[in-house]
């Protein structure tokens, strides 16, 4: 498989740079965000928003940009604007607080990127040109292949009436057969599909495919689109090469798509790098920080409408989009997809199935309210649970390794292709889980976003969490291709809010009985800690931001901590907001299917990790 998404390379990129204003033009607000050099490191100091304008009356997105940085502006005293213009460079004129380096921008008004992928056989090249439309930041509408079950009207009808904003064709591997992939050709061609922006210009077309049909499907499709060929994403059976199409996705994004929206020719030439969809952005700051720290990480952006999930295991990185499943506008969709028993399973008191029904209802009818009580927190933070676990399911089964490859294999990795579904997600080799999303990042008590994701993932062994605390990573990501040091620095320091380390041991037993030993040597001159941690039990130890201890844990006879059962593990544990968790619920998880034990056991854990506040008799 390719490594990473590669981010292009930018002139800019050499430059040197003290002073950057950033911008992401999302569908309803526009953020803008200074970033200036302290010393050798560089630090966020101002942040702005605005509503977005691309839409009438204004329709010019230039206009909620230019209103973002005004307010950045004023609260930073630094003379960014002149009139319609951004001023550069920093300390133009002579004037240490006037102007910026840089500017640089990424957006997702107007809908972002939607595509439409077609791939010759579903399950490989179909997925492999999936998995490269959504690394690349697009919504995926649709996977078309010559076996995907539909007849040859049907395809031609759903090309007619998705208008994509581009299509992504591939199929064959070099030197293979050429039949299949030039019959999607065909299809596309008879369709004659029409882009959703702008009526005037040809829909982008990129062939991503067998390189002895490039001959073929540019006769068929030469005239009736935008065409533009690169190299195959499945040149062998065994290799994807995924990045060449990426970057031709942004480019094509830049140049066309965008080009189309209200006022994105201005915002273009203001911009001293390509502006990139902002789920790409994303997933350029999560593979930077994957590549800086020499880690595996998966990251999820849980919003109103969609669930986005990113991964970097081994340098590849990975991301899906599960459009149905959201926080308010999708929030029946969570309903329909969990089951009412999955979600109420959370709950920590007794709740009957119409009254949850008519909560989550209202939140999808007023997607813009925010929990006024407890019991309406402790429901949605219920559902979140839900959509994250839905949304990493999804991932896990496109990030997987190539399908159609024959591999020798001993009889343990037969075992473990079954277990895993030959899913690249391993949770035992995790590192450190990212959250981000208003569920998330503006949860009232960090260590409530803390077992969001610990009860959602259920990560194994040492597990290190954070959360992004007011949503930078797009602003970030399109600054890591021009300046990657700038990037992660802010990203670190300003950015991510490290909640701490989870150690969760592999097994089950009895509630109350013994699942390990620890042993806790703190830095400095803090005493060592010692106990035993039971099953069933969760447990919290403080252990402050930037605070590191050395943890040894020695698990019953029946239960691993990925060195085998019960051999002993000695790791590091990076603290943080919320602490050292020790999670001896077991793995799989399983709640007591009893209502009144259920809401008995999570009543127990919520209160040793102080969750809530405790409700007055």
């Amino acid at each position: 498989m390719s490594a990473a998404t590669q981010a292009p390379h930018n002139k800019a990129a050499d430059l040197p740079l003290s002073v950057i204003i950033a911008t992401d033009c999302g569908s309803t607000t526009t953020k803008a965000i200074l970033i200036e050099k302290q010393g050798d490191t560089f630090r966020q100091t101002f942040r702005g928003e605005a509503p977005t304008t691309v839409e009438a009356p204004f329709e010019d997105v230039t206009r909620g940009v230019l209103n973002a940085i005004a307010e950045v502006e004023e609260l930073s005293g630094r003379k960014i604007l002149d009139g319609e213009k951004i001023v550069t460079p920093a300390g133009a004129g002579g004037n240490p607080k006037a102007g910026v380096d840089i500017y640089v921008s990424t957006s997702s008004a107007g809908g972002g990127l939607q595509m439409m992928v077609a791939g010759a056989v579903q399950s490989m090249t179909g997925e492999s040109a999936q998995r490269c439309a959504l690394g690349a930041g697009a919504i995926v509408m649709d996977v078309l292949a010559s076996n995907d079950g539909r007849l040859p009207h049907e395809k031609i009808e759903r090309i007619r009436s998705l208008r994509p904003d581009m299509i992504l064709l591939s199929g064959g591997t070099d030197g293979g057969t050429v039949t299949h992939v030039v019959e999607m050709a065909e299809y596309i061609s008879a369709a004659e599909p029409r882009p959703r922006l702008g009526m005037t210009y040809s829909l982008p077309l990129i062939y991503a495919g067998n390189a002895q049909a490039r001959d073929r499907v540019t006769d068929i499709l030469g005239k009736k689109t935008a065409l533009v060929v690169t190299d195959n994403i499945r040149p062998t059976l065994e290799r994807e090469n995924l990045a060449p199409a990426r970057n031709k996705i942004h480019d094509l994004f830049l140049e066309h798509v965008m080009a189309q929206a209200p006022g994105y020719k201005k915002l273009i030439s203001w911009a001293g790098a390509p502006i990139v969809p902002t789920p790409a952005a994303v997933g350029f700051i999560m593979e930077a920080l994957a590549k800086r720290d020499g880690i595996n990480l998966i990251g999820v952006d849980i919003g109103g409408a969609t669930t986005d999930v990113f991964s970097v295991y081994g340098g590849v990185f990975n991301r899906t989009v599960s459009a149905n499943l959201g926080m308010s506008y999708s929030i029946s969709n969570v309903l329909a997809e969990a089951g009412l028993a999955n979600i109420m399973r959370w709950v920590p008191f007794d709740l009957d199935e119409q009254t949850l029904r008519n909560r989550i209802k209202n939140k999808m009818i007023r997607p813009t309210t925010i929990p006024q009580t407890l019991d309406e927190l402790q429901i949605e933070q219920a559902i979140a649970r839900e959509a994250l676990r839905l949304a990493l399911i999804h991932h896990k089964s496109l990030a997987t390794g190539l399908k159609g490859v024959q591999q020798e294999r001993t009889i343990s990795d037969i075992f473990e292709q079954k277990a895993s579904g030959g899913s690249l997600i391993d949770m035992l080799k995790l590192d450190l889980i990212v959250g981000s999303g208003g569920i998330l990042s503006h949860a009232p008590r960090r260590i409530q976003s803390m077992l969001m994701m610990v009860d959602a993932y259920e990560p194994l062994g040492f597990t290190t969490l954070s959360v992004d605390s007011i949503f930078m990573m797009p602003h970030l990501g399109v600054l890591s291709t021009v300046n990657e040091k700038a990037a992660t620095d802010v990203f670190v320091h300003d950015c991510l809010v490290y909640l701490g380390t989870c150690i969760a041991p592999i097994g089950q037993g009895r509630d109350g009985e013994k699942c390990a030993e620890y042993q806790i040597a703190f830095e400095g001159s803090r005493q060592p800690e010692s106990g035993t941690l039971a099953f069933g039990e969760l447990r919290l130890i403080a252990l402050g931001d930037n605070e590191r201890a050395k943890v040894t844990m020695k698990p019953v006879k029946q239960v691993d901590l990925g060195e085998g059962k019960g051999v002993s593990v000695t790791r590091e544990a990076r603290g943080g907001a919320v602490g050292l968790m020790l999670d001896g619920r077991g793995r799989p998880l399983q709640l007591p299917a009893d209502a009144r034990t259920r809401v008995a056991a999570l009543t127990r854990w919520h209160q040793a990790v102080g969750l809530y506040p405790q409700k007055s008799l």
